[in-house]
């Protein structure tokens, strides 16, 4: 596939995307601010001799900064293993929630809400810890059964690992129903609101462990950048070719199961981020996983950025979830693509 733009131009423009968006969730909010501002208070951090107010630094500092920090690590590993997901099926409307990932996360966090409003409330100190381990962990282990079921004399069945994730998908969702029909109304409307997903309550102490993760995801996957390339031929030309495609499997799953399963953990479900950002940046650049994963990642986190800009803007001085706006976006571009791709055949 050619690429429909320059390459260079491309990331340009992205990078000037992801700059725009950056200005736009530190100086948008309740409190208006402009553009100059939040770059200003960052300056001056760094010892410049600039003039800012006390309240603005303060808003930026302690409230959208880790918050704008929170969306970049989120929007980015998000991509990123919506790429690794649609090269390891080796199909562009794979998903990062087909292995069951997200899911599982999702599981894991009502688990935690439910038997925290039983047990009487956790402790405040500990609640939001305990409740992104929580999904965490329940996201690596609906993987991990994934991973398991889909092994088949030492290797690795990608259709019966896609078939084990829808199926354990569907049971994770059973069993979030049947825990939001035991909750009461609190719980119930925290649980809701945690599915929908959102940045709001970003702290340096959740930003933190996602943001390790995304780094982890952002300099592991481009290392499998040309075996993924080989991939695209199948399975057989790749090991032809010198891949160890058993080992590539086993990574890609790993580290879309840390990324997901942190991204998840920190911000909820937050839909169509790793399914319509590679797409559409395979539709601009081709192919080829070299440019396709920075692509990706840069795109991934402007948009869920600009979705977070909106969602504090549009229903003022209430919030919109981020997971309502991103599927509200996503979905109908999808379609678009799905339409435009079957008229293009």
């Amino acid at each position: 596939m050619k690429p429909l733009f320059s390459i260079r131009l491309v990331f340009i423009a992205l990078a000037l995307g992801l700059l725009l968006a950056i200005s736009l969730s530190l100086s948008l909010g309740p409190v208006a601010m402009s553009l100059d501002t939040p770059w200003r208070v960052l300056l001056s951090r760094l010892g410049l001799p600039l003039l800012v107010e006390p309240q603005a630094q303060l808003i930026i500092e302690q409230i959208r900064l880790p918050r704008t920090l929170l969306g970049l690590a989120a929007g980015g590993v998000l991509a990123l293993c919506g790429v690794a997901m649609q090269g390891l099926f080796r199909n562009p409307l794979a998903d990062p929630g087909l292995i069951g990932v997200s899911s599982g996360a999702a599981l894991g966090a009502a688990l935690m809400i439910v038997l925290g409003a039983g047990l009487g409330g956790l402790a405040p100190e500990w609640s939001p810890y305990l409740l992104s381990a929580s999904a965490f962990a329940g996201g690596l282990l609906v993987t991990s059964v994934v991973y398991r079921l889909g092994r088949k004399q030492g290797r690795v069945d990608v259709a019966t690992m896609l078939l084990a994730g829808v199926a354990l998908a569907a049971l994770a969702g059973a069993l979030i129903g049947l825990l939001q029909y035991l909750a009461d109304d609190a719980t119930l409307r925290t649980l809701t609101f945690w599915n929908l997903g959102s940045l709001n309550g970003a702290s340096y102490s959740r930003l933190w462990p996602l943001l390790a993760i995304a780094l982890l995801v952002l300099v592991s996957l481009p290392r499998s950048a040309s075996a993924l390339n080989a991939l695209l031929l199948g399975e057989s030309e790749a090991r032809h070719l010198g891949v160890d495609v058993e080992r590539l499997k086993r990574r890609l799953i790993l580290l879309t199961a840390l990324g997901v399963g942190a991204a998840v953990a920190a911000c909820g479900m937050i839909g169509f981020v790793g399914l319509v950002v590679p797409h559409l940046m395979r539709l601009l650049l081709g192919p080829d996983h070299r440019t396709l994963i920075p692509a990706s990642m840069l795109a991934g986190a402007s948009l869920l950025l600009l979705a977070d800009v909106l969602a504090r803007l549009l229903v003022a001085p209430a919030e919109m979830p981020i997971g309502v706006l991103t599927a509200l976006i996503g979905a109908p571009f999808f379609l678009y693509l799905l339409v435009r791709g079957r008229s293009h055949a």
